[in-house]
């Protein structure tokens, strides 16, 4: 594609005609808006439902709260009402919708109401929406109904508007990703009339909502963010229609929001605001918090906070970051110009005059230093100001003691040396062995030691050293300046050497995981084997988590468990379906998750470059991971997908290896089968045919000529046979030699005339040893393999001689088989021994099947015998090949 193919207007956008693909594949999402409860959106959905019923589609009803209204509940009279799932929840009975009966029965259409229910604890999903996402995934178009004021992004809003807390609530993006949204629409004044008449509540009932709730001004309000809401979602159907189909139109205006957000409580307030900035700007935006370099500044709450924040905000449609820097605003301006953002948001607290005059906020400094990009700040309401608390150092009870002893010893020690060199000769700045003690102090026990050390170092340094001596009264106003400077400057220099000793704790603490990481993918780096680096992943997480650690894998189809430590770690039905669903839909699943969150296990799935390569399941008895756990988890988890799928792609090469060595070796086979059998089959056929053609018209000499090669090649075929033969019992395993006395004299000699008898053209000269040892073995096999070397050599040998020897050396039998032909190089001596190797046609007849040498091999090897090749042999030219075999010895004599 050129450059000018991606900056033409006339092409559909990619990326709309992707989602376009997506929705196409998961089944739809109807939601029935509505501004409050009783406007009719479950009866327009009921009503909807019956007409296309009438019209042959496949419409069920897998959940309807009438709320006692009869003209609701005569709709669904005619449809087909799934069964309720019944659940004991607090010594109550609750009836609620059953998502595998819906799954199972899978229809066409699907209405399941009150998209904002919470479902009870026990349940797969906690939110009913979730229930929903996974109709859609299976391809089940879904109607729902929802009320304005369940949206999470206006849950703070609507708060305000009718001093009720909304309880349950929607993500932004589950509206978002609807396929269509109708409004179900109703003036507020004939809501409040239908209330007073009873068709939407309870007598009782309506009169407390027409007091709290259904009050004109609320009712009025609220319907107004319905149609605002609804307006913004027709437009940005519009929008995606005209990318998919390259029309000019009112594109976007590319807007982009930075969020800002802390653990803190106007953060989240933060988030709804900037939520409600971004859908009416029709625009992208990224929440980031920002961690200082040097300092490990989370804790188990700061991190809690900061994942509700990060998951409301992933909730409501935005993209989440971390980033680490030392300078805020320039990490804030640095990402909002890498992201093209144009909006930053941030929240404003009030701040007291002293903390205005001495240093500059967060805001303040965005404001002025943010050019060409606009800042929106968001204020605290009076509640949450009145509820803000000042941080203040937090110091335990156990920790004060020990910073004071320690700050103690510090200042009783410096304030010895001071005396003592007080006695030697007088100083004028002796003070400085106070701050040497504050220092000592920091360096130790931290600020807060630091803090008291300086406390401590003032009163003694007034107490011994300023006169009058022994009192805490001062005479010479010069010197009360100078304590007061001594103070100040043993606070500052205590206060920057605590931060050294905080950075340097921070700096060892991240060594030492980089440092356990580093390890651990080297370990893993070490391993091509699927299970050892399973083993290892396992054992670094429990090594660094202290908690138990499960890891499985798919094997046939279903997900078992292939390690855990400890050992006996065992996963319940809950935990088994958890991590079924992590691997069936790539996300985690288990605790403090939306699916199955009462596991006992965390399970992520890890995935690898070619898909999923397992599941490992966390155990979170304890508290939550800390921050450094977490991202060491994260780290260790990708590493192990890596190696998991590396694993597998060296079992694949190895498979792929050696289904191509059998490929070869069935070309060779079948090469060798059409050659070796068609040669001889041809001459046999062709002999046969001319006996019964002519007969007795022949004369003998040509009729005994034809017999003779029938019966040659005859020979030669039941040879190849049986090479084949032979080759598969050495390769299956199956050749078990006899162990039988065997004179190697006699197996050479009648060896030798079989061979004469094959090609008596040949010269074969034999030379034997008069006295031989007899070795343990097999003498039929022993005189293949000598016949094999013979034939062998005859073929290559050109018409020289062939010679036999045989003699003993030592406790070994000696044969060798030599011809002198053109001799084999150097480097393929050993090859020769390959199945189906074959150099070319020595003496003009073909090779063979390059089984003979490779047979030999077989045989002598399983006789406890040695075999190799030996060239040139004898005046730069020929081949020999030289086996030996142990001699049986006087033990084996005797047990025979």
């Amino acid at each position: 594609m050129t450059d000018d193919d991606r900056g033409d207007p006339r092409r559909p956008d990619p990326d709309a005609l992707l989602a376009l693909a997506d929705k196409d594949r998961r089944g739809k999402l109807i939601v029935f808006l509505g501004a409050a409860p009783g406007v009719g959106k479950t009866y327009a959905m009921l009503s909807r439902a019956r007409r296309l019923r009438a019209d042959g589609v496949d419409v069920v009803v897998g959940l309807v709260e009438t709320h006692g209204r009869s003209e609701t509940a005569a709709l669904v009279d005619d449809l087909e009402v799934l069964p309720r799932r019944r659940i004991s929840h607090r010594g109550r009975v609750l009836e609620e919708f059953d998502l595998d009966a819906a799954l199972a029965r899978k229809p066409a259409i699907i209405i399941v109401d009150e998209l904002a229910h919470s479902n009870p604890e026990g349940s797969r999903h906690p939110k009913r929406y979730q229930d929903i996402e996974e109709l859609r995934a299976a391809g089940i178009e879904v109607w729902t109904a929802l009320n304005i004021q369940h949206l999470e992004s206006l849950a703070d809003l609507v708060g305000q508007i009718t001093g009720i807390v909304v309880r349950e609530r929607v993500p932004d993006i589950v509206l978002k990703r609807a396929d269509d949204v109708l409004l179900v629409d109703l003036p507020p004044t004939e809501l409040i009339q239908r209330l007073k008449e009873g068709k939407v509540y309870l007598p009782e009932s309506a009169s407390r909502a027409v007091d709290r709730f259904f009050r004109l001004g609320n009712l009025t309000a609220l319907r107004e963010l319905a149609l605002r809401r609804t307006a913004d979602r027709v437009d940005d159907q519009m929008v995606d229609y005209l990318r998919q189909n390259a029309i000019d139109g009112p594109w976007a205006t590319g807007e982009r929001l930075i969020v800002c957000v802390g653990a803190d409580e106007l953060s989240a307030r933060v988030v709804r605001v900037a939520s409600r900035l971004a859908s009416g700007l029709n625009a992208p935006w990224i929440v980031v918090s920002i961690e200082r370099a040097d300092r490990e500044l989370e804790t188990a709450d700061t991190l809690r906070q900061l994942e509700a924040l990060f998951r409301l905000a992933e909730q409501l449609g935005a993209e989440t970051r971390r980033v680490i820097g030392q300078d805020y605003v320039e990490e804030i301006l640095k990402l909002a110009k890498r992201e093209h953002a144009t909006q930053i948001v941030v929240g404003v607290r009030k701040r007291g005059g002293l903390s205005r005059l001495l240093k500059r906020s967060l805001p303040d400094e965005l404001a002025r230093r943010a050019a060409g990009i606009g800042v929106h700040f968001v204020t605290a309401d009076r509640q949450e100001k009145a509820a803000r608390k000042i941080p203040l150092p937090a110091l335990s009870v156990v920790g004060l003691p020990r910073s004071t002893m320690i700050a103690a010893s510090f200042v009783a020690v410096a304030t010895s040396i001071g005396k003592l060199i007080d006695t030697i000769i007088y100083l004028p700045n002796i003070s400085l062995v106070f701050l040497l003690g504050v220092l000592g102090s920091a360096a130790i026990g931290g600020y807060v030691s630091a803090l008291i050390a300086a406390s401590l170092s003032t009163l003694a340094y007034n107490f011994f050293f300023i006169d009058p001596l022994y009192t805490f009264t001062i005479a010479a106003p010069h010197e009360v300046f100078a304590l007061f400077v001594f103070l100040a400057v043993a606070i500052i220099s205590g206060g920057f050497a605590s931060r050294i000793r905080e950075q340097a704790n921070v700096a060892g603490t991240r060594a030492t995981a980089l440092q356990s990481l580093y390890d651990f993918s080297r370990k893993l780096a070490g391993t091509d084997k699927r299970d050892d680096a399973i083993w290892l992943a396992v054992s670094q997480l429990q090594a660094s988590l202290k908690r138990p650690v499960v890891f499985l894998t798919l094997s046939a189809g279903e997900l078992s468990v292939t390690a855990a430590w400890p050992p006996d770690t065992e996963l319940d039905v809950t935990d088994m379906a958890a991590a079924r669903w992590a691997e069936a839909k790539r996300e985690a699943a288990g605790h403090a998750t939306g699916t199955l969150p009462n596991s006992r296990f965390q399970f992520r799935p890890l995935l690898g470059p070619h898909g999923i390569v397992g599941v490992c399941g966390i155990a979170y008895d304890k508290d939550d991971v800390d921050p450094a756990s977490e991202r060491s988890l994260s780290a260790v988890l990708d590493q192990t997908a890596i190696a998991l799928d590396r694993a597998r792609l060296s079992e694949e090469t190895i498979q792929q290896a050696a289904q191509l060595e059998g490929e070869r070796y069935r070309e060779a086979l079948l090469s060798s089968i059409s050659h070796d059998l068609r040669t001889p089959l041809a001459t046999i056929t062709g002999s046969a045919s001319s006996l019964i053609e002519l007969g007795d018209k022949m004369n003998p000499e040509s009729r005994r000529d034809l017999l003779q090669s029938i019966e040659e090649e005859s020979q030669r075929m039941s040879r190849f046979v049986a090479n084949l033969l032979d080759m598969t019992r050495i390769e299956a395993g199956s050749l078990k030699p006899k162990q039988d006395w065997v004179d190697v004299a006699d197996v050479v000699h009648s060896t030798v005339e079989r061979t004469r008898r094959y090609a008596p053209s040949r010269q074969i000269e034999t030379r034997v040893a008069p006295t031989l040892s007899l070795i343990r073995g097999d003498s039929v096999l022993l005189g293949q393999v000598l016949f094999n070397l013979l034939d062998n050599a005859i073929k290559y040998g050109g018409n020289e001689p062939v010679a036999v020897y045989v003699r003993q050396d030592d406790d070994e039998i000696v044969i060798s088989v030599t011809d002198l032909g053109r001799g084999i190089p150097a480097e393929e001596l050993e090859r020769v021994f390959e199945k189906f190797y074959r150099r070319g046609k020595a003496d003009g007849r073909a090779p063979g099947t390059g089984l003979g040498l490779s047979i030999a091999r077989g045989f002598v090897h399983a006789m406890n015998g040695t075999i190799h090749a030996e060239s040139p042999a004898i005046r730069k030219r020929g081949t020999r090949i030289v086996m030996r075999f142990p001699v049986a010895g006087n033990a084996d004599m005797v047990e025979a």
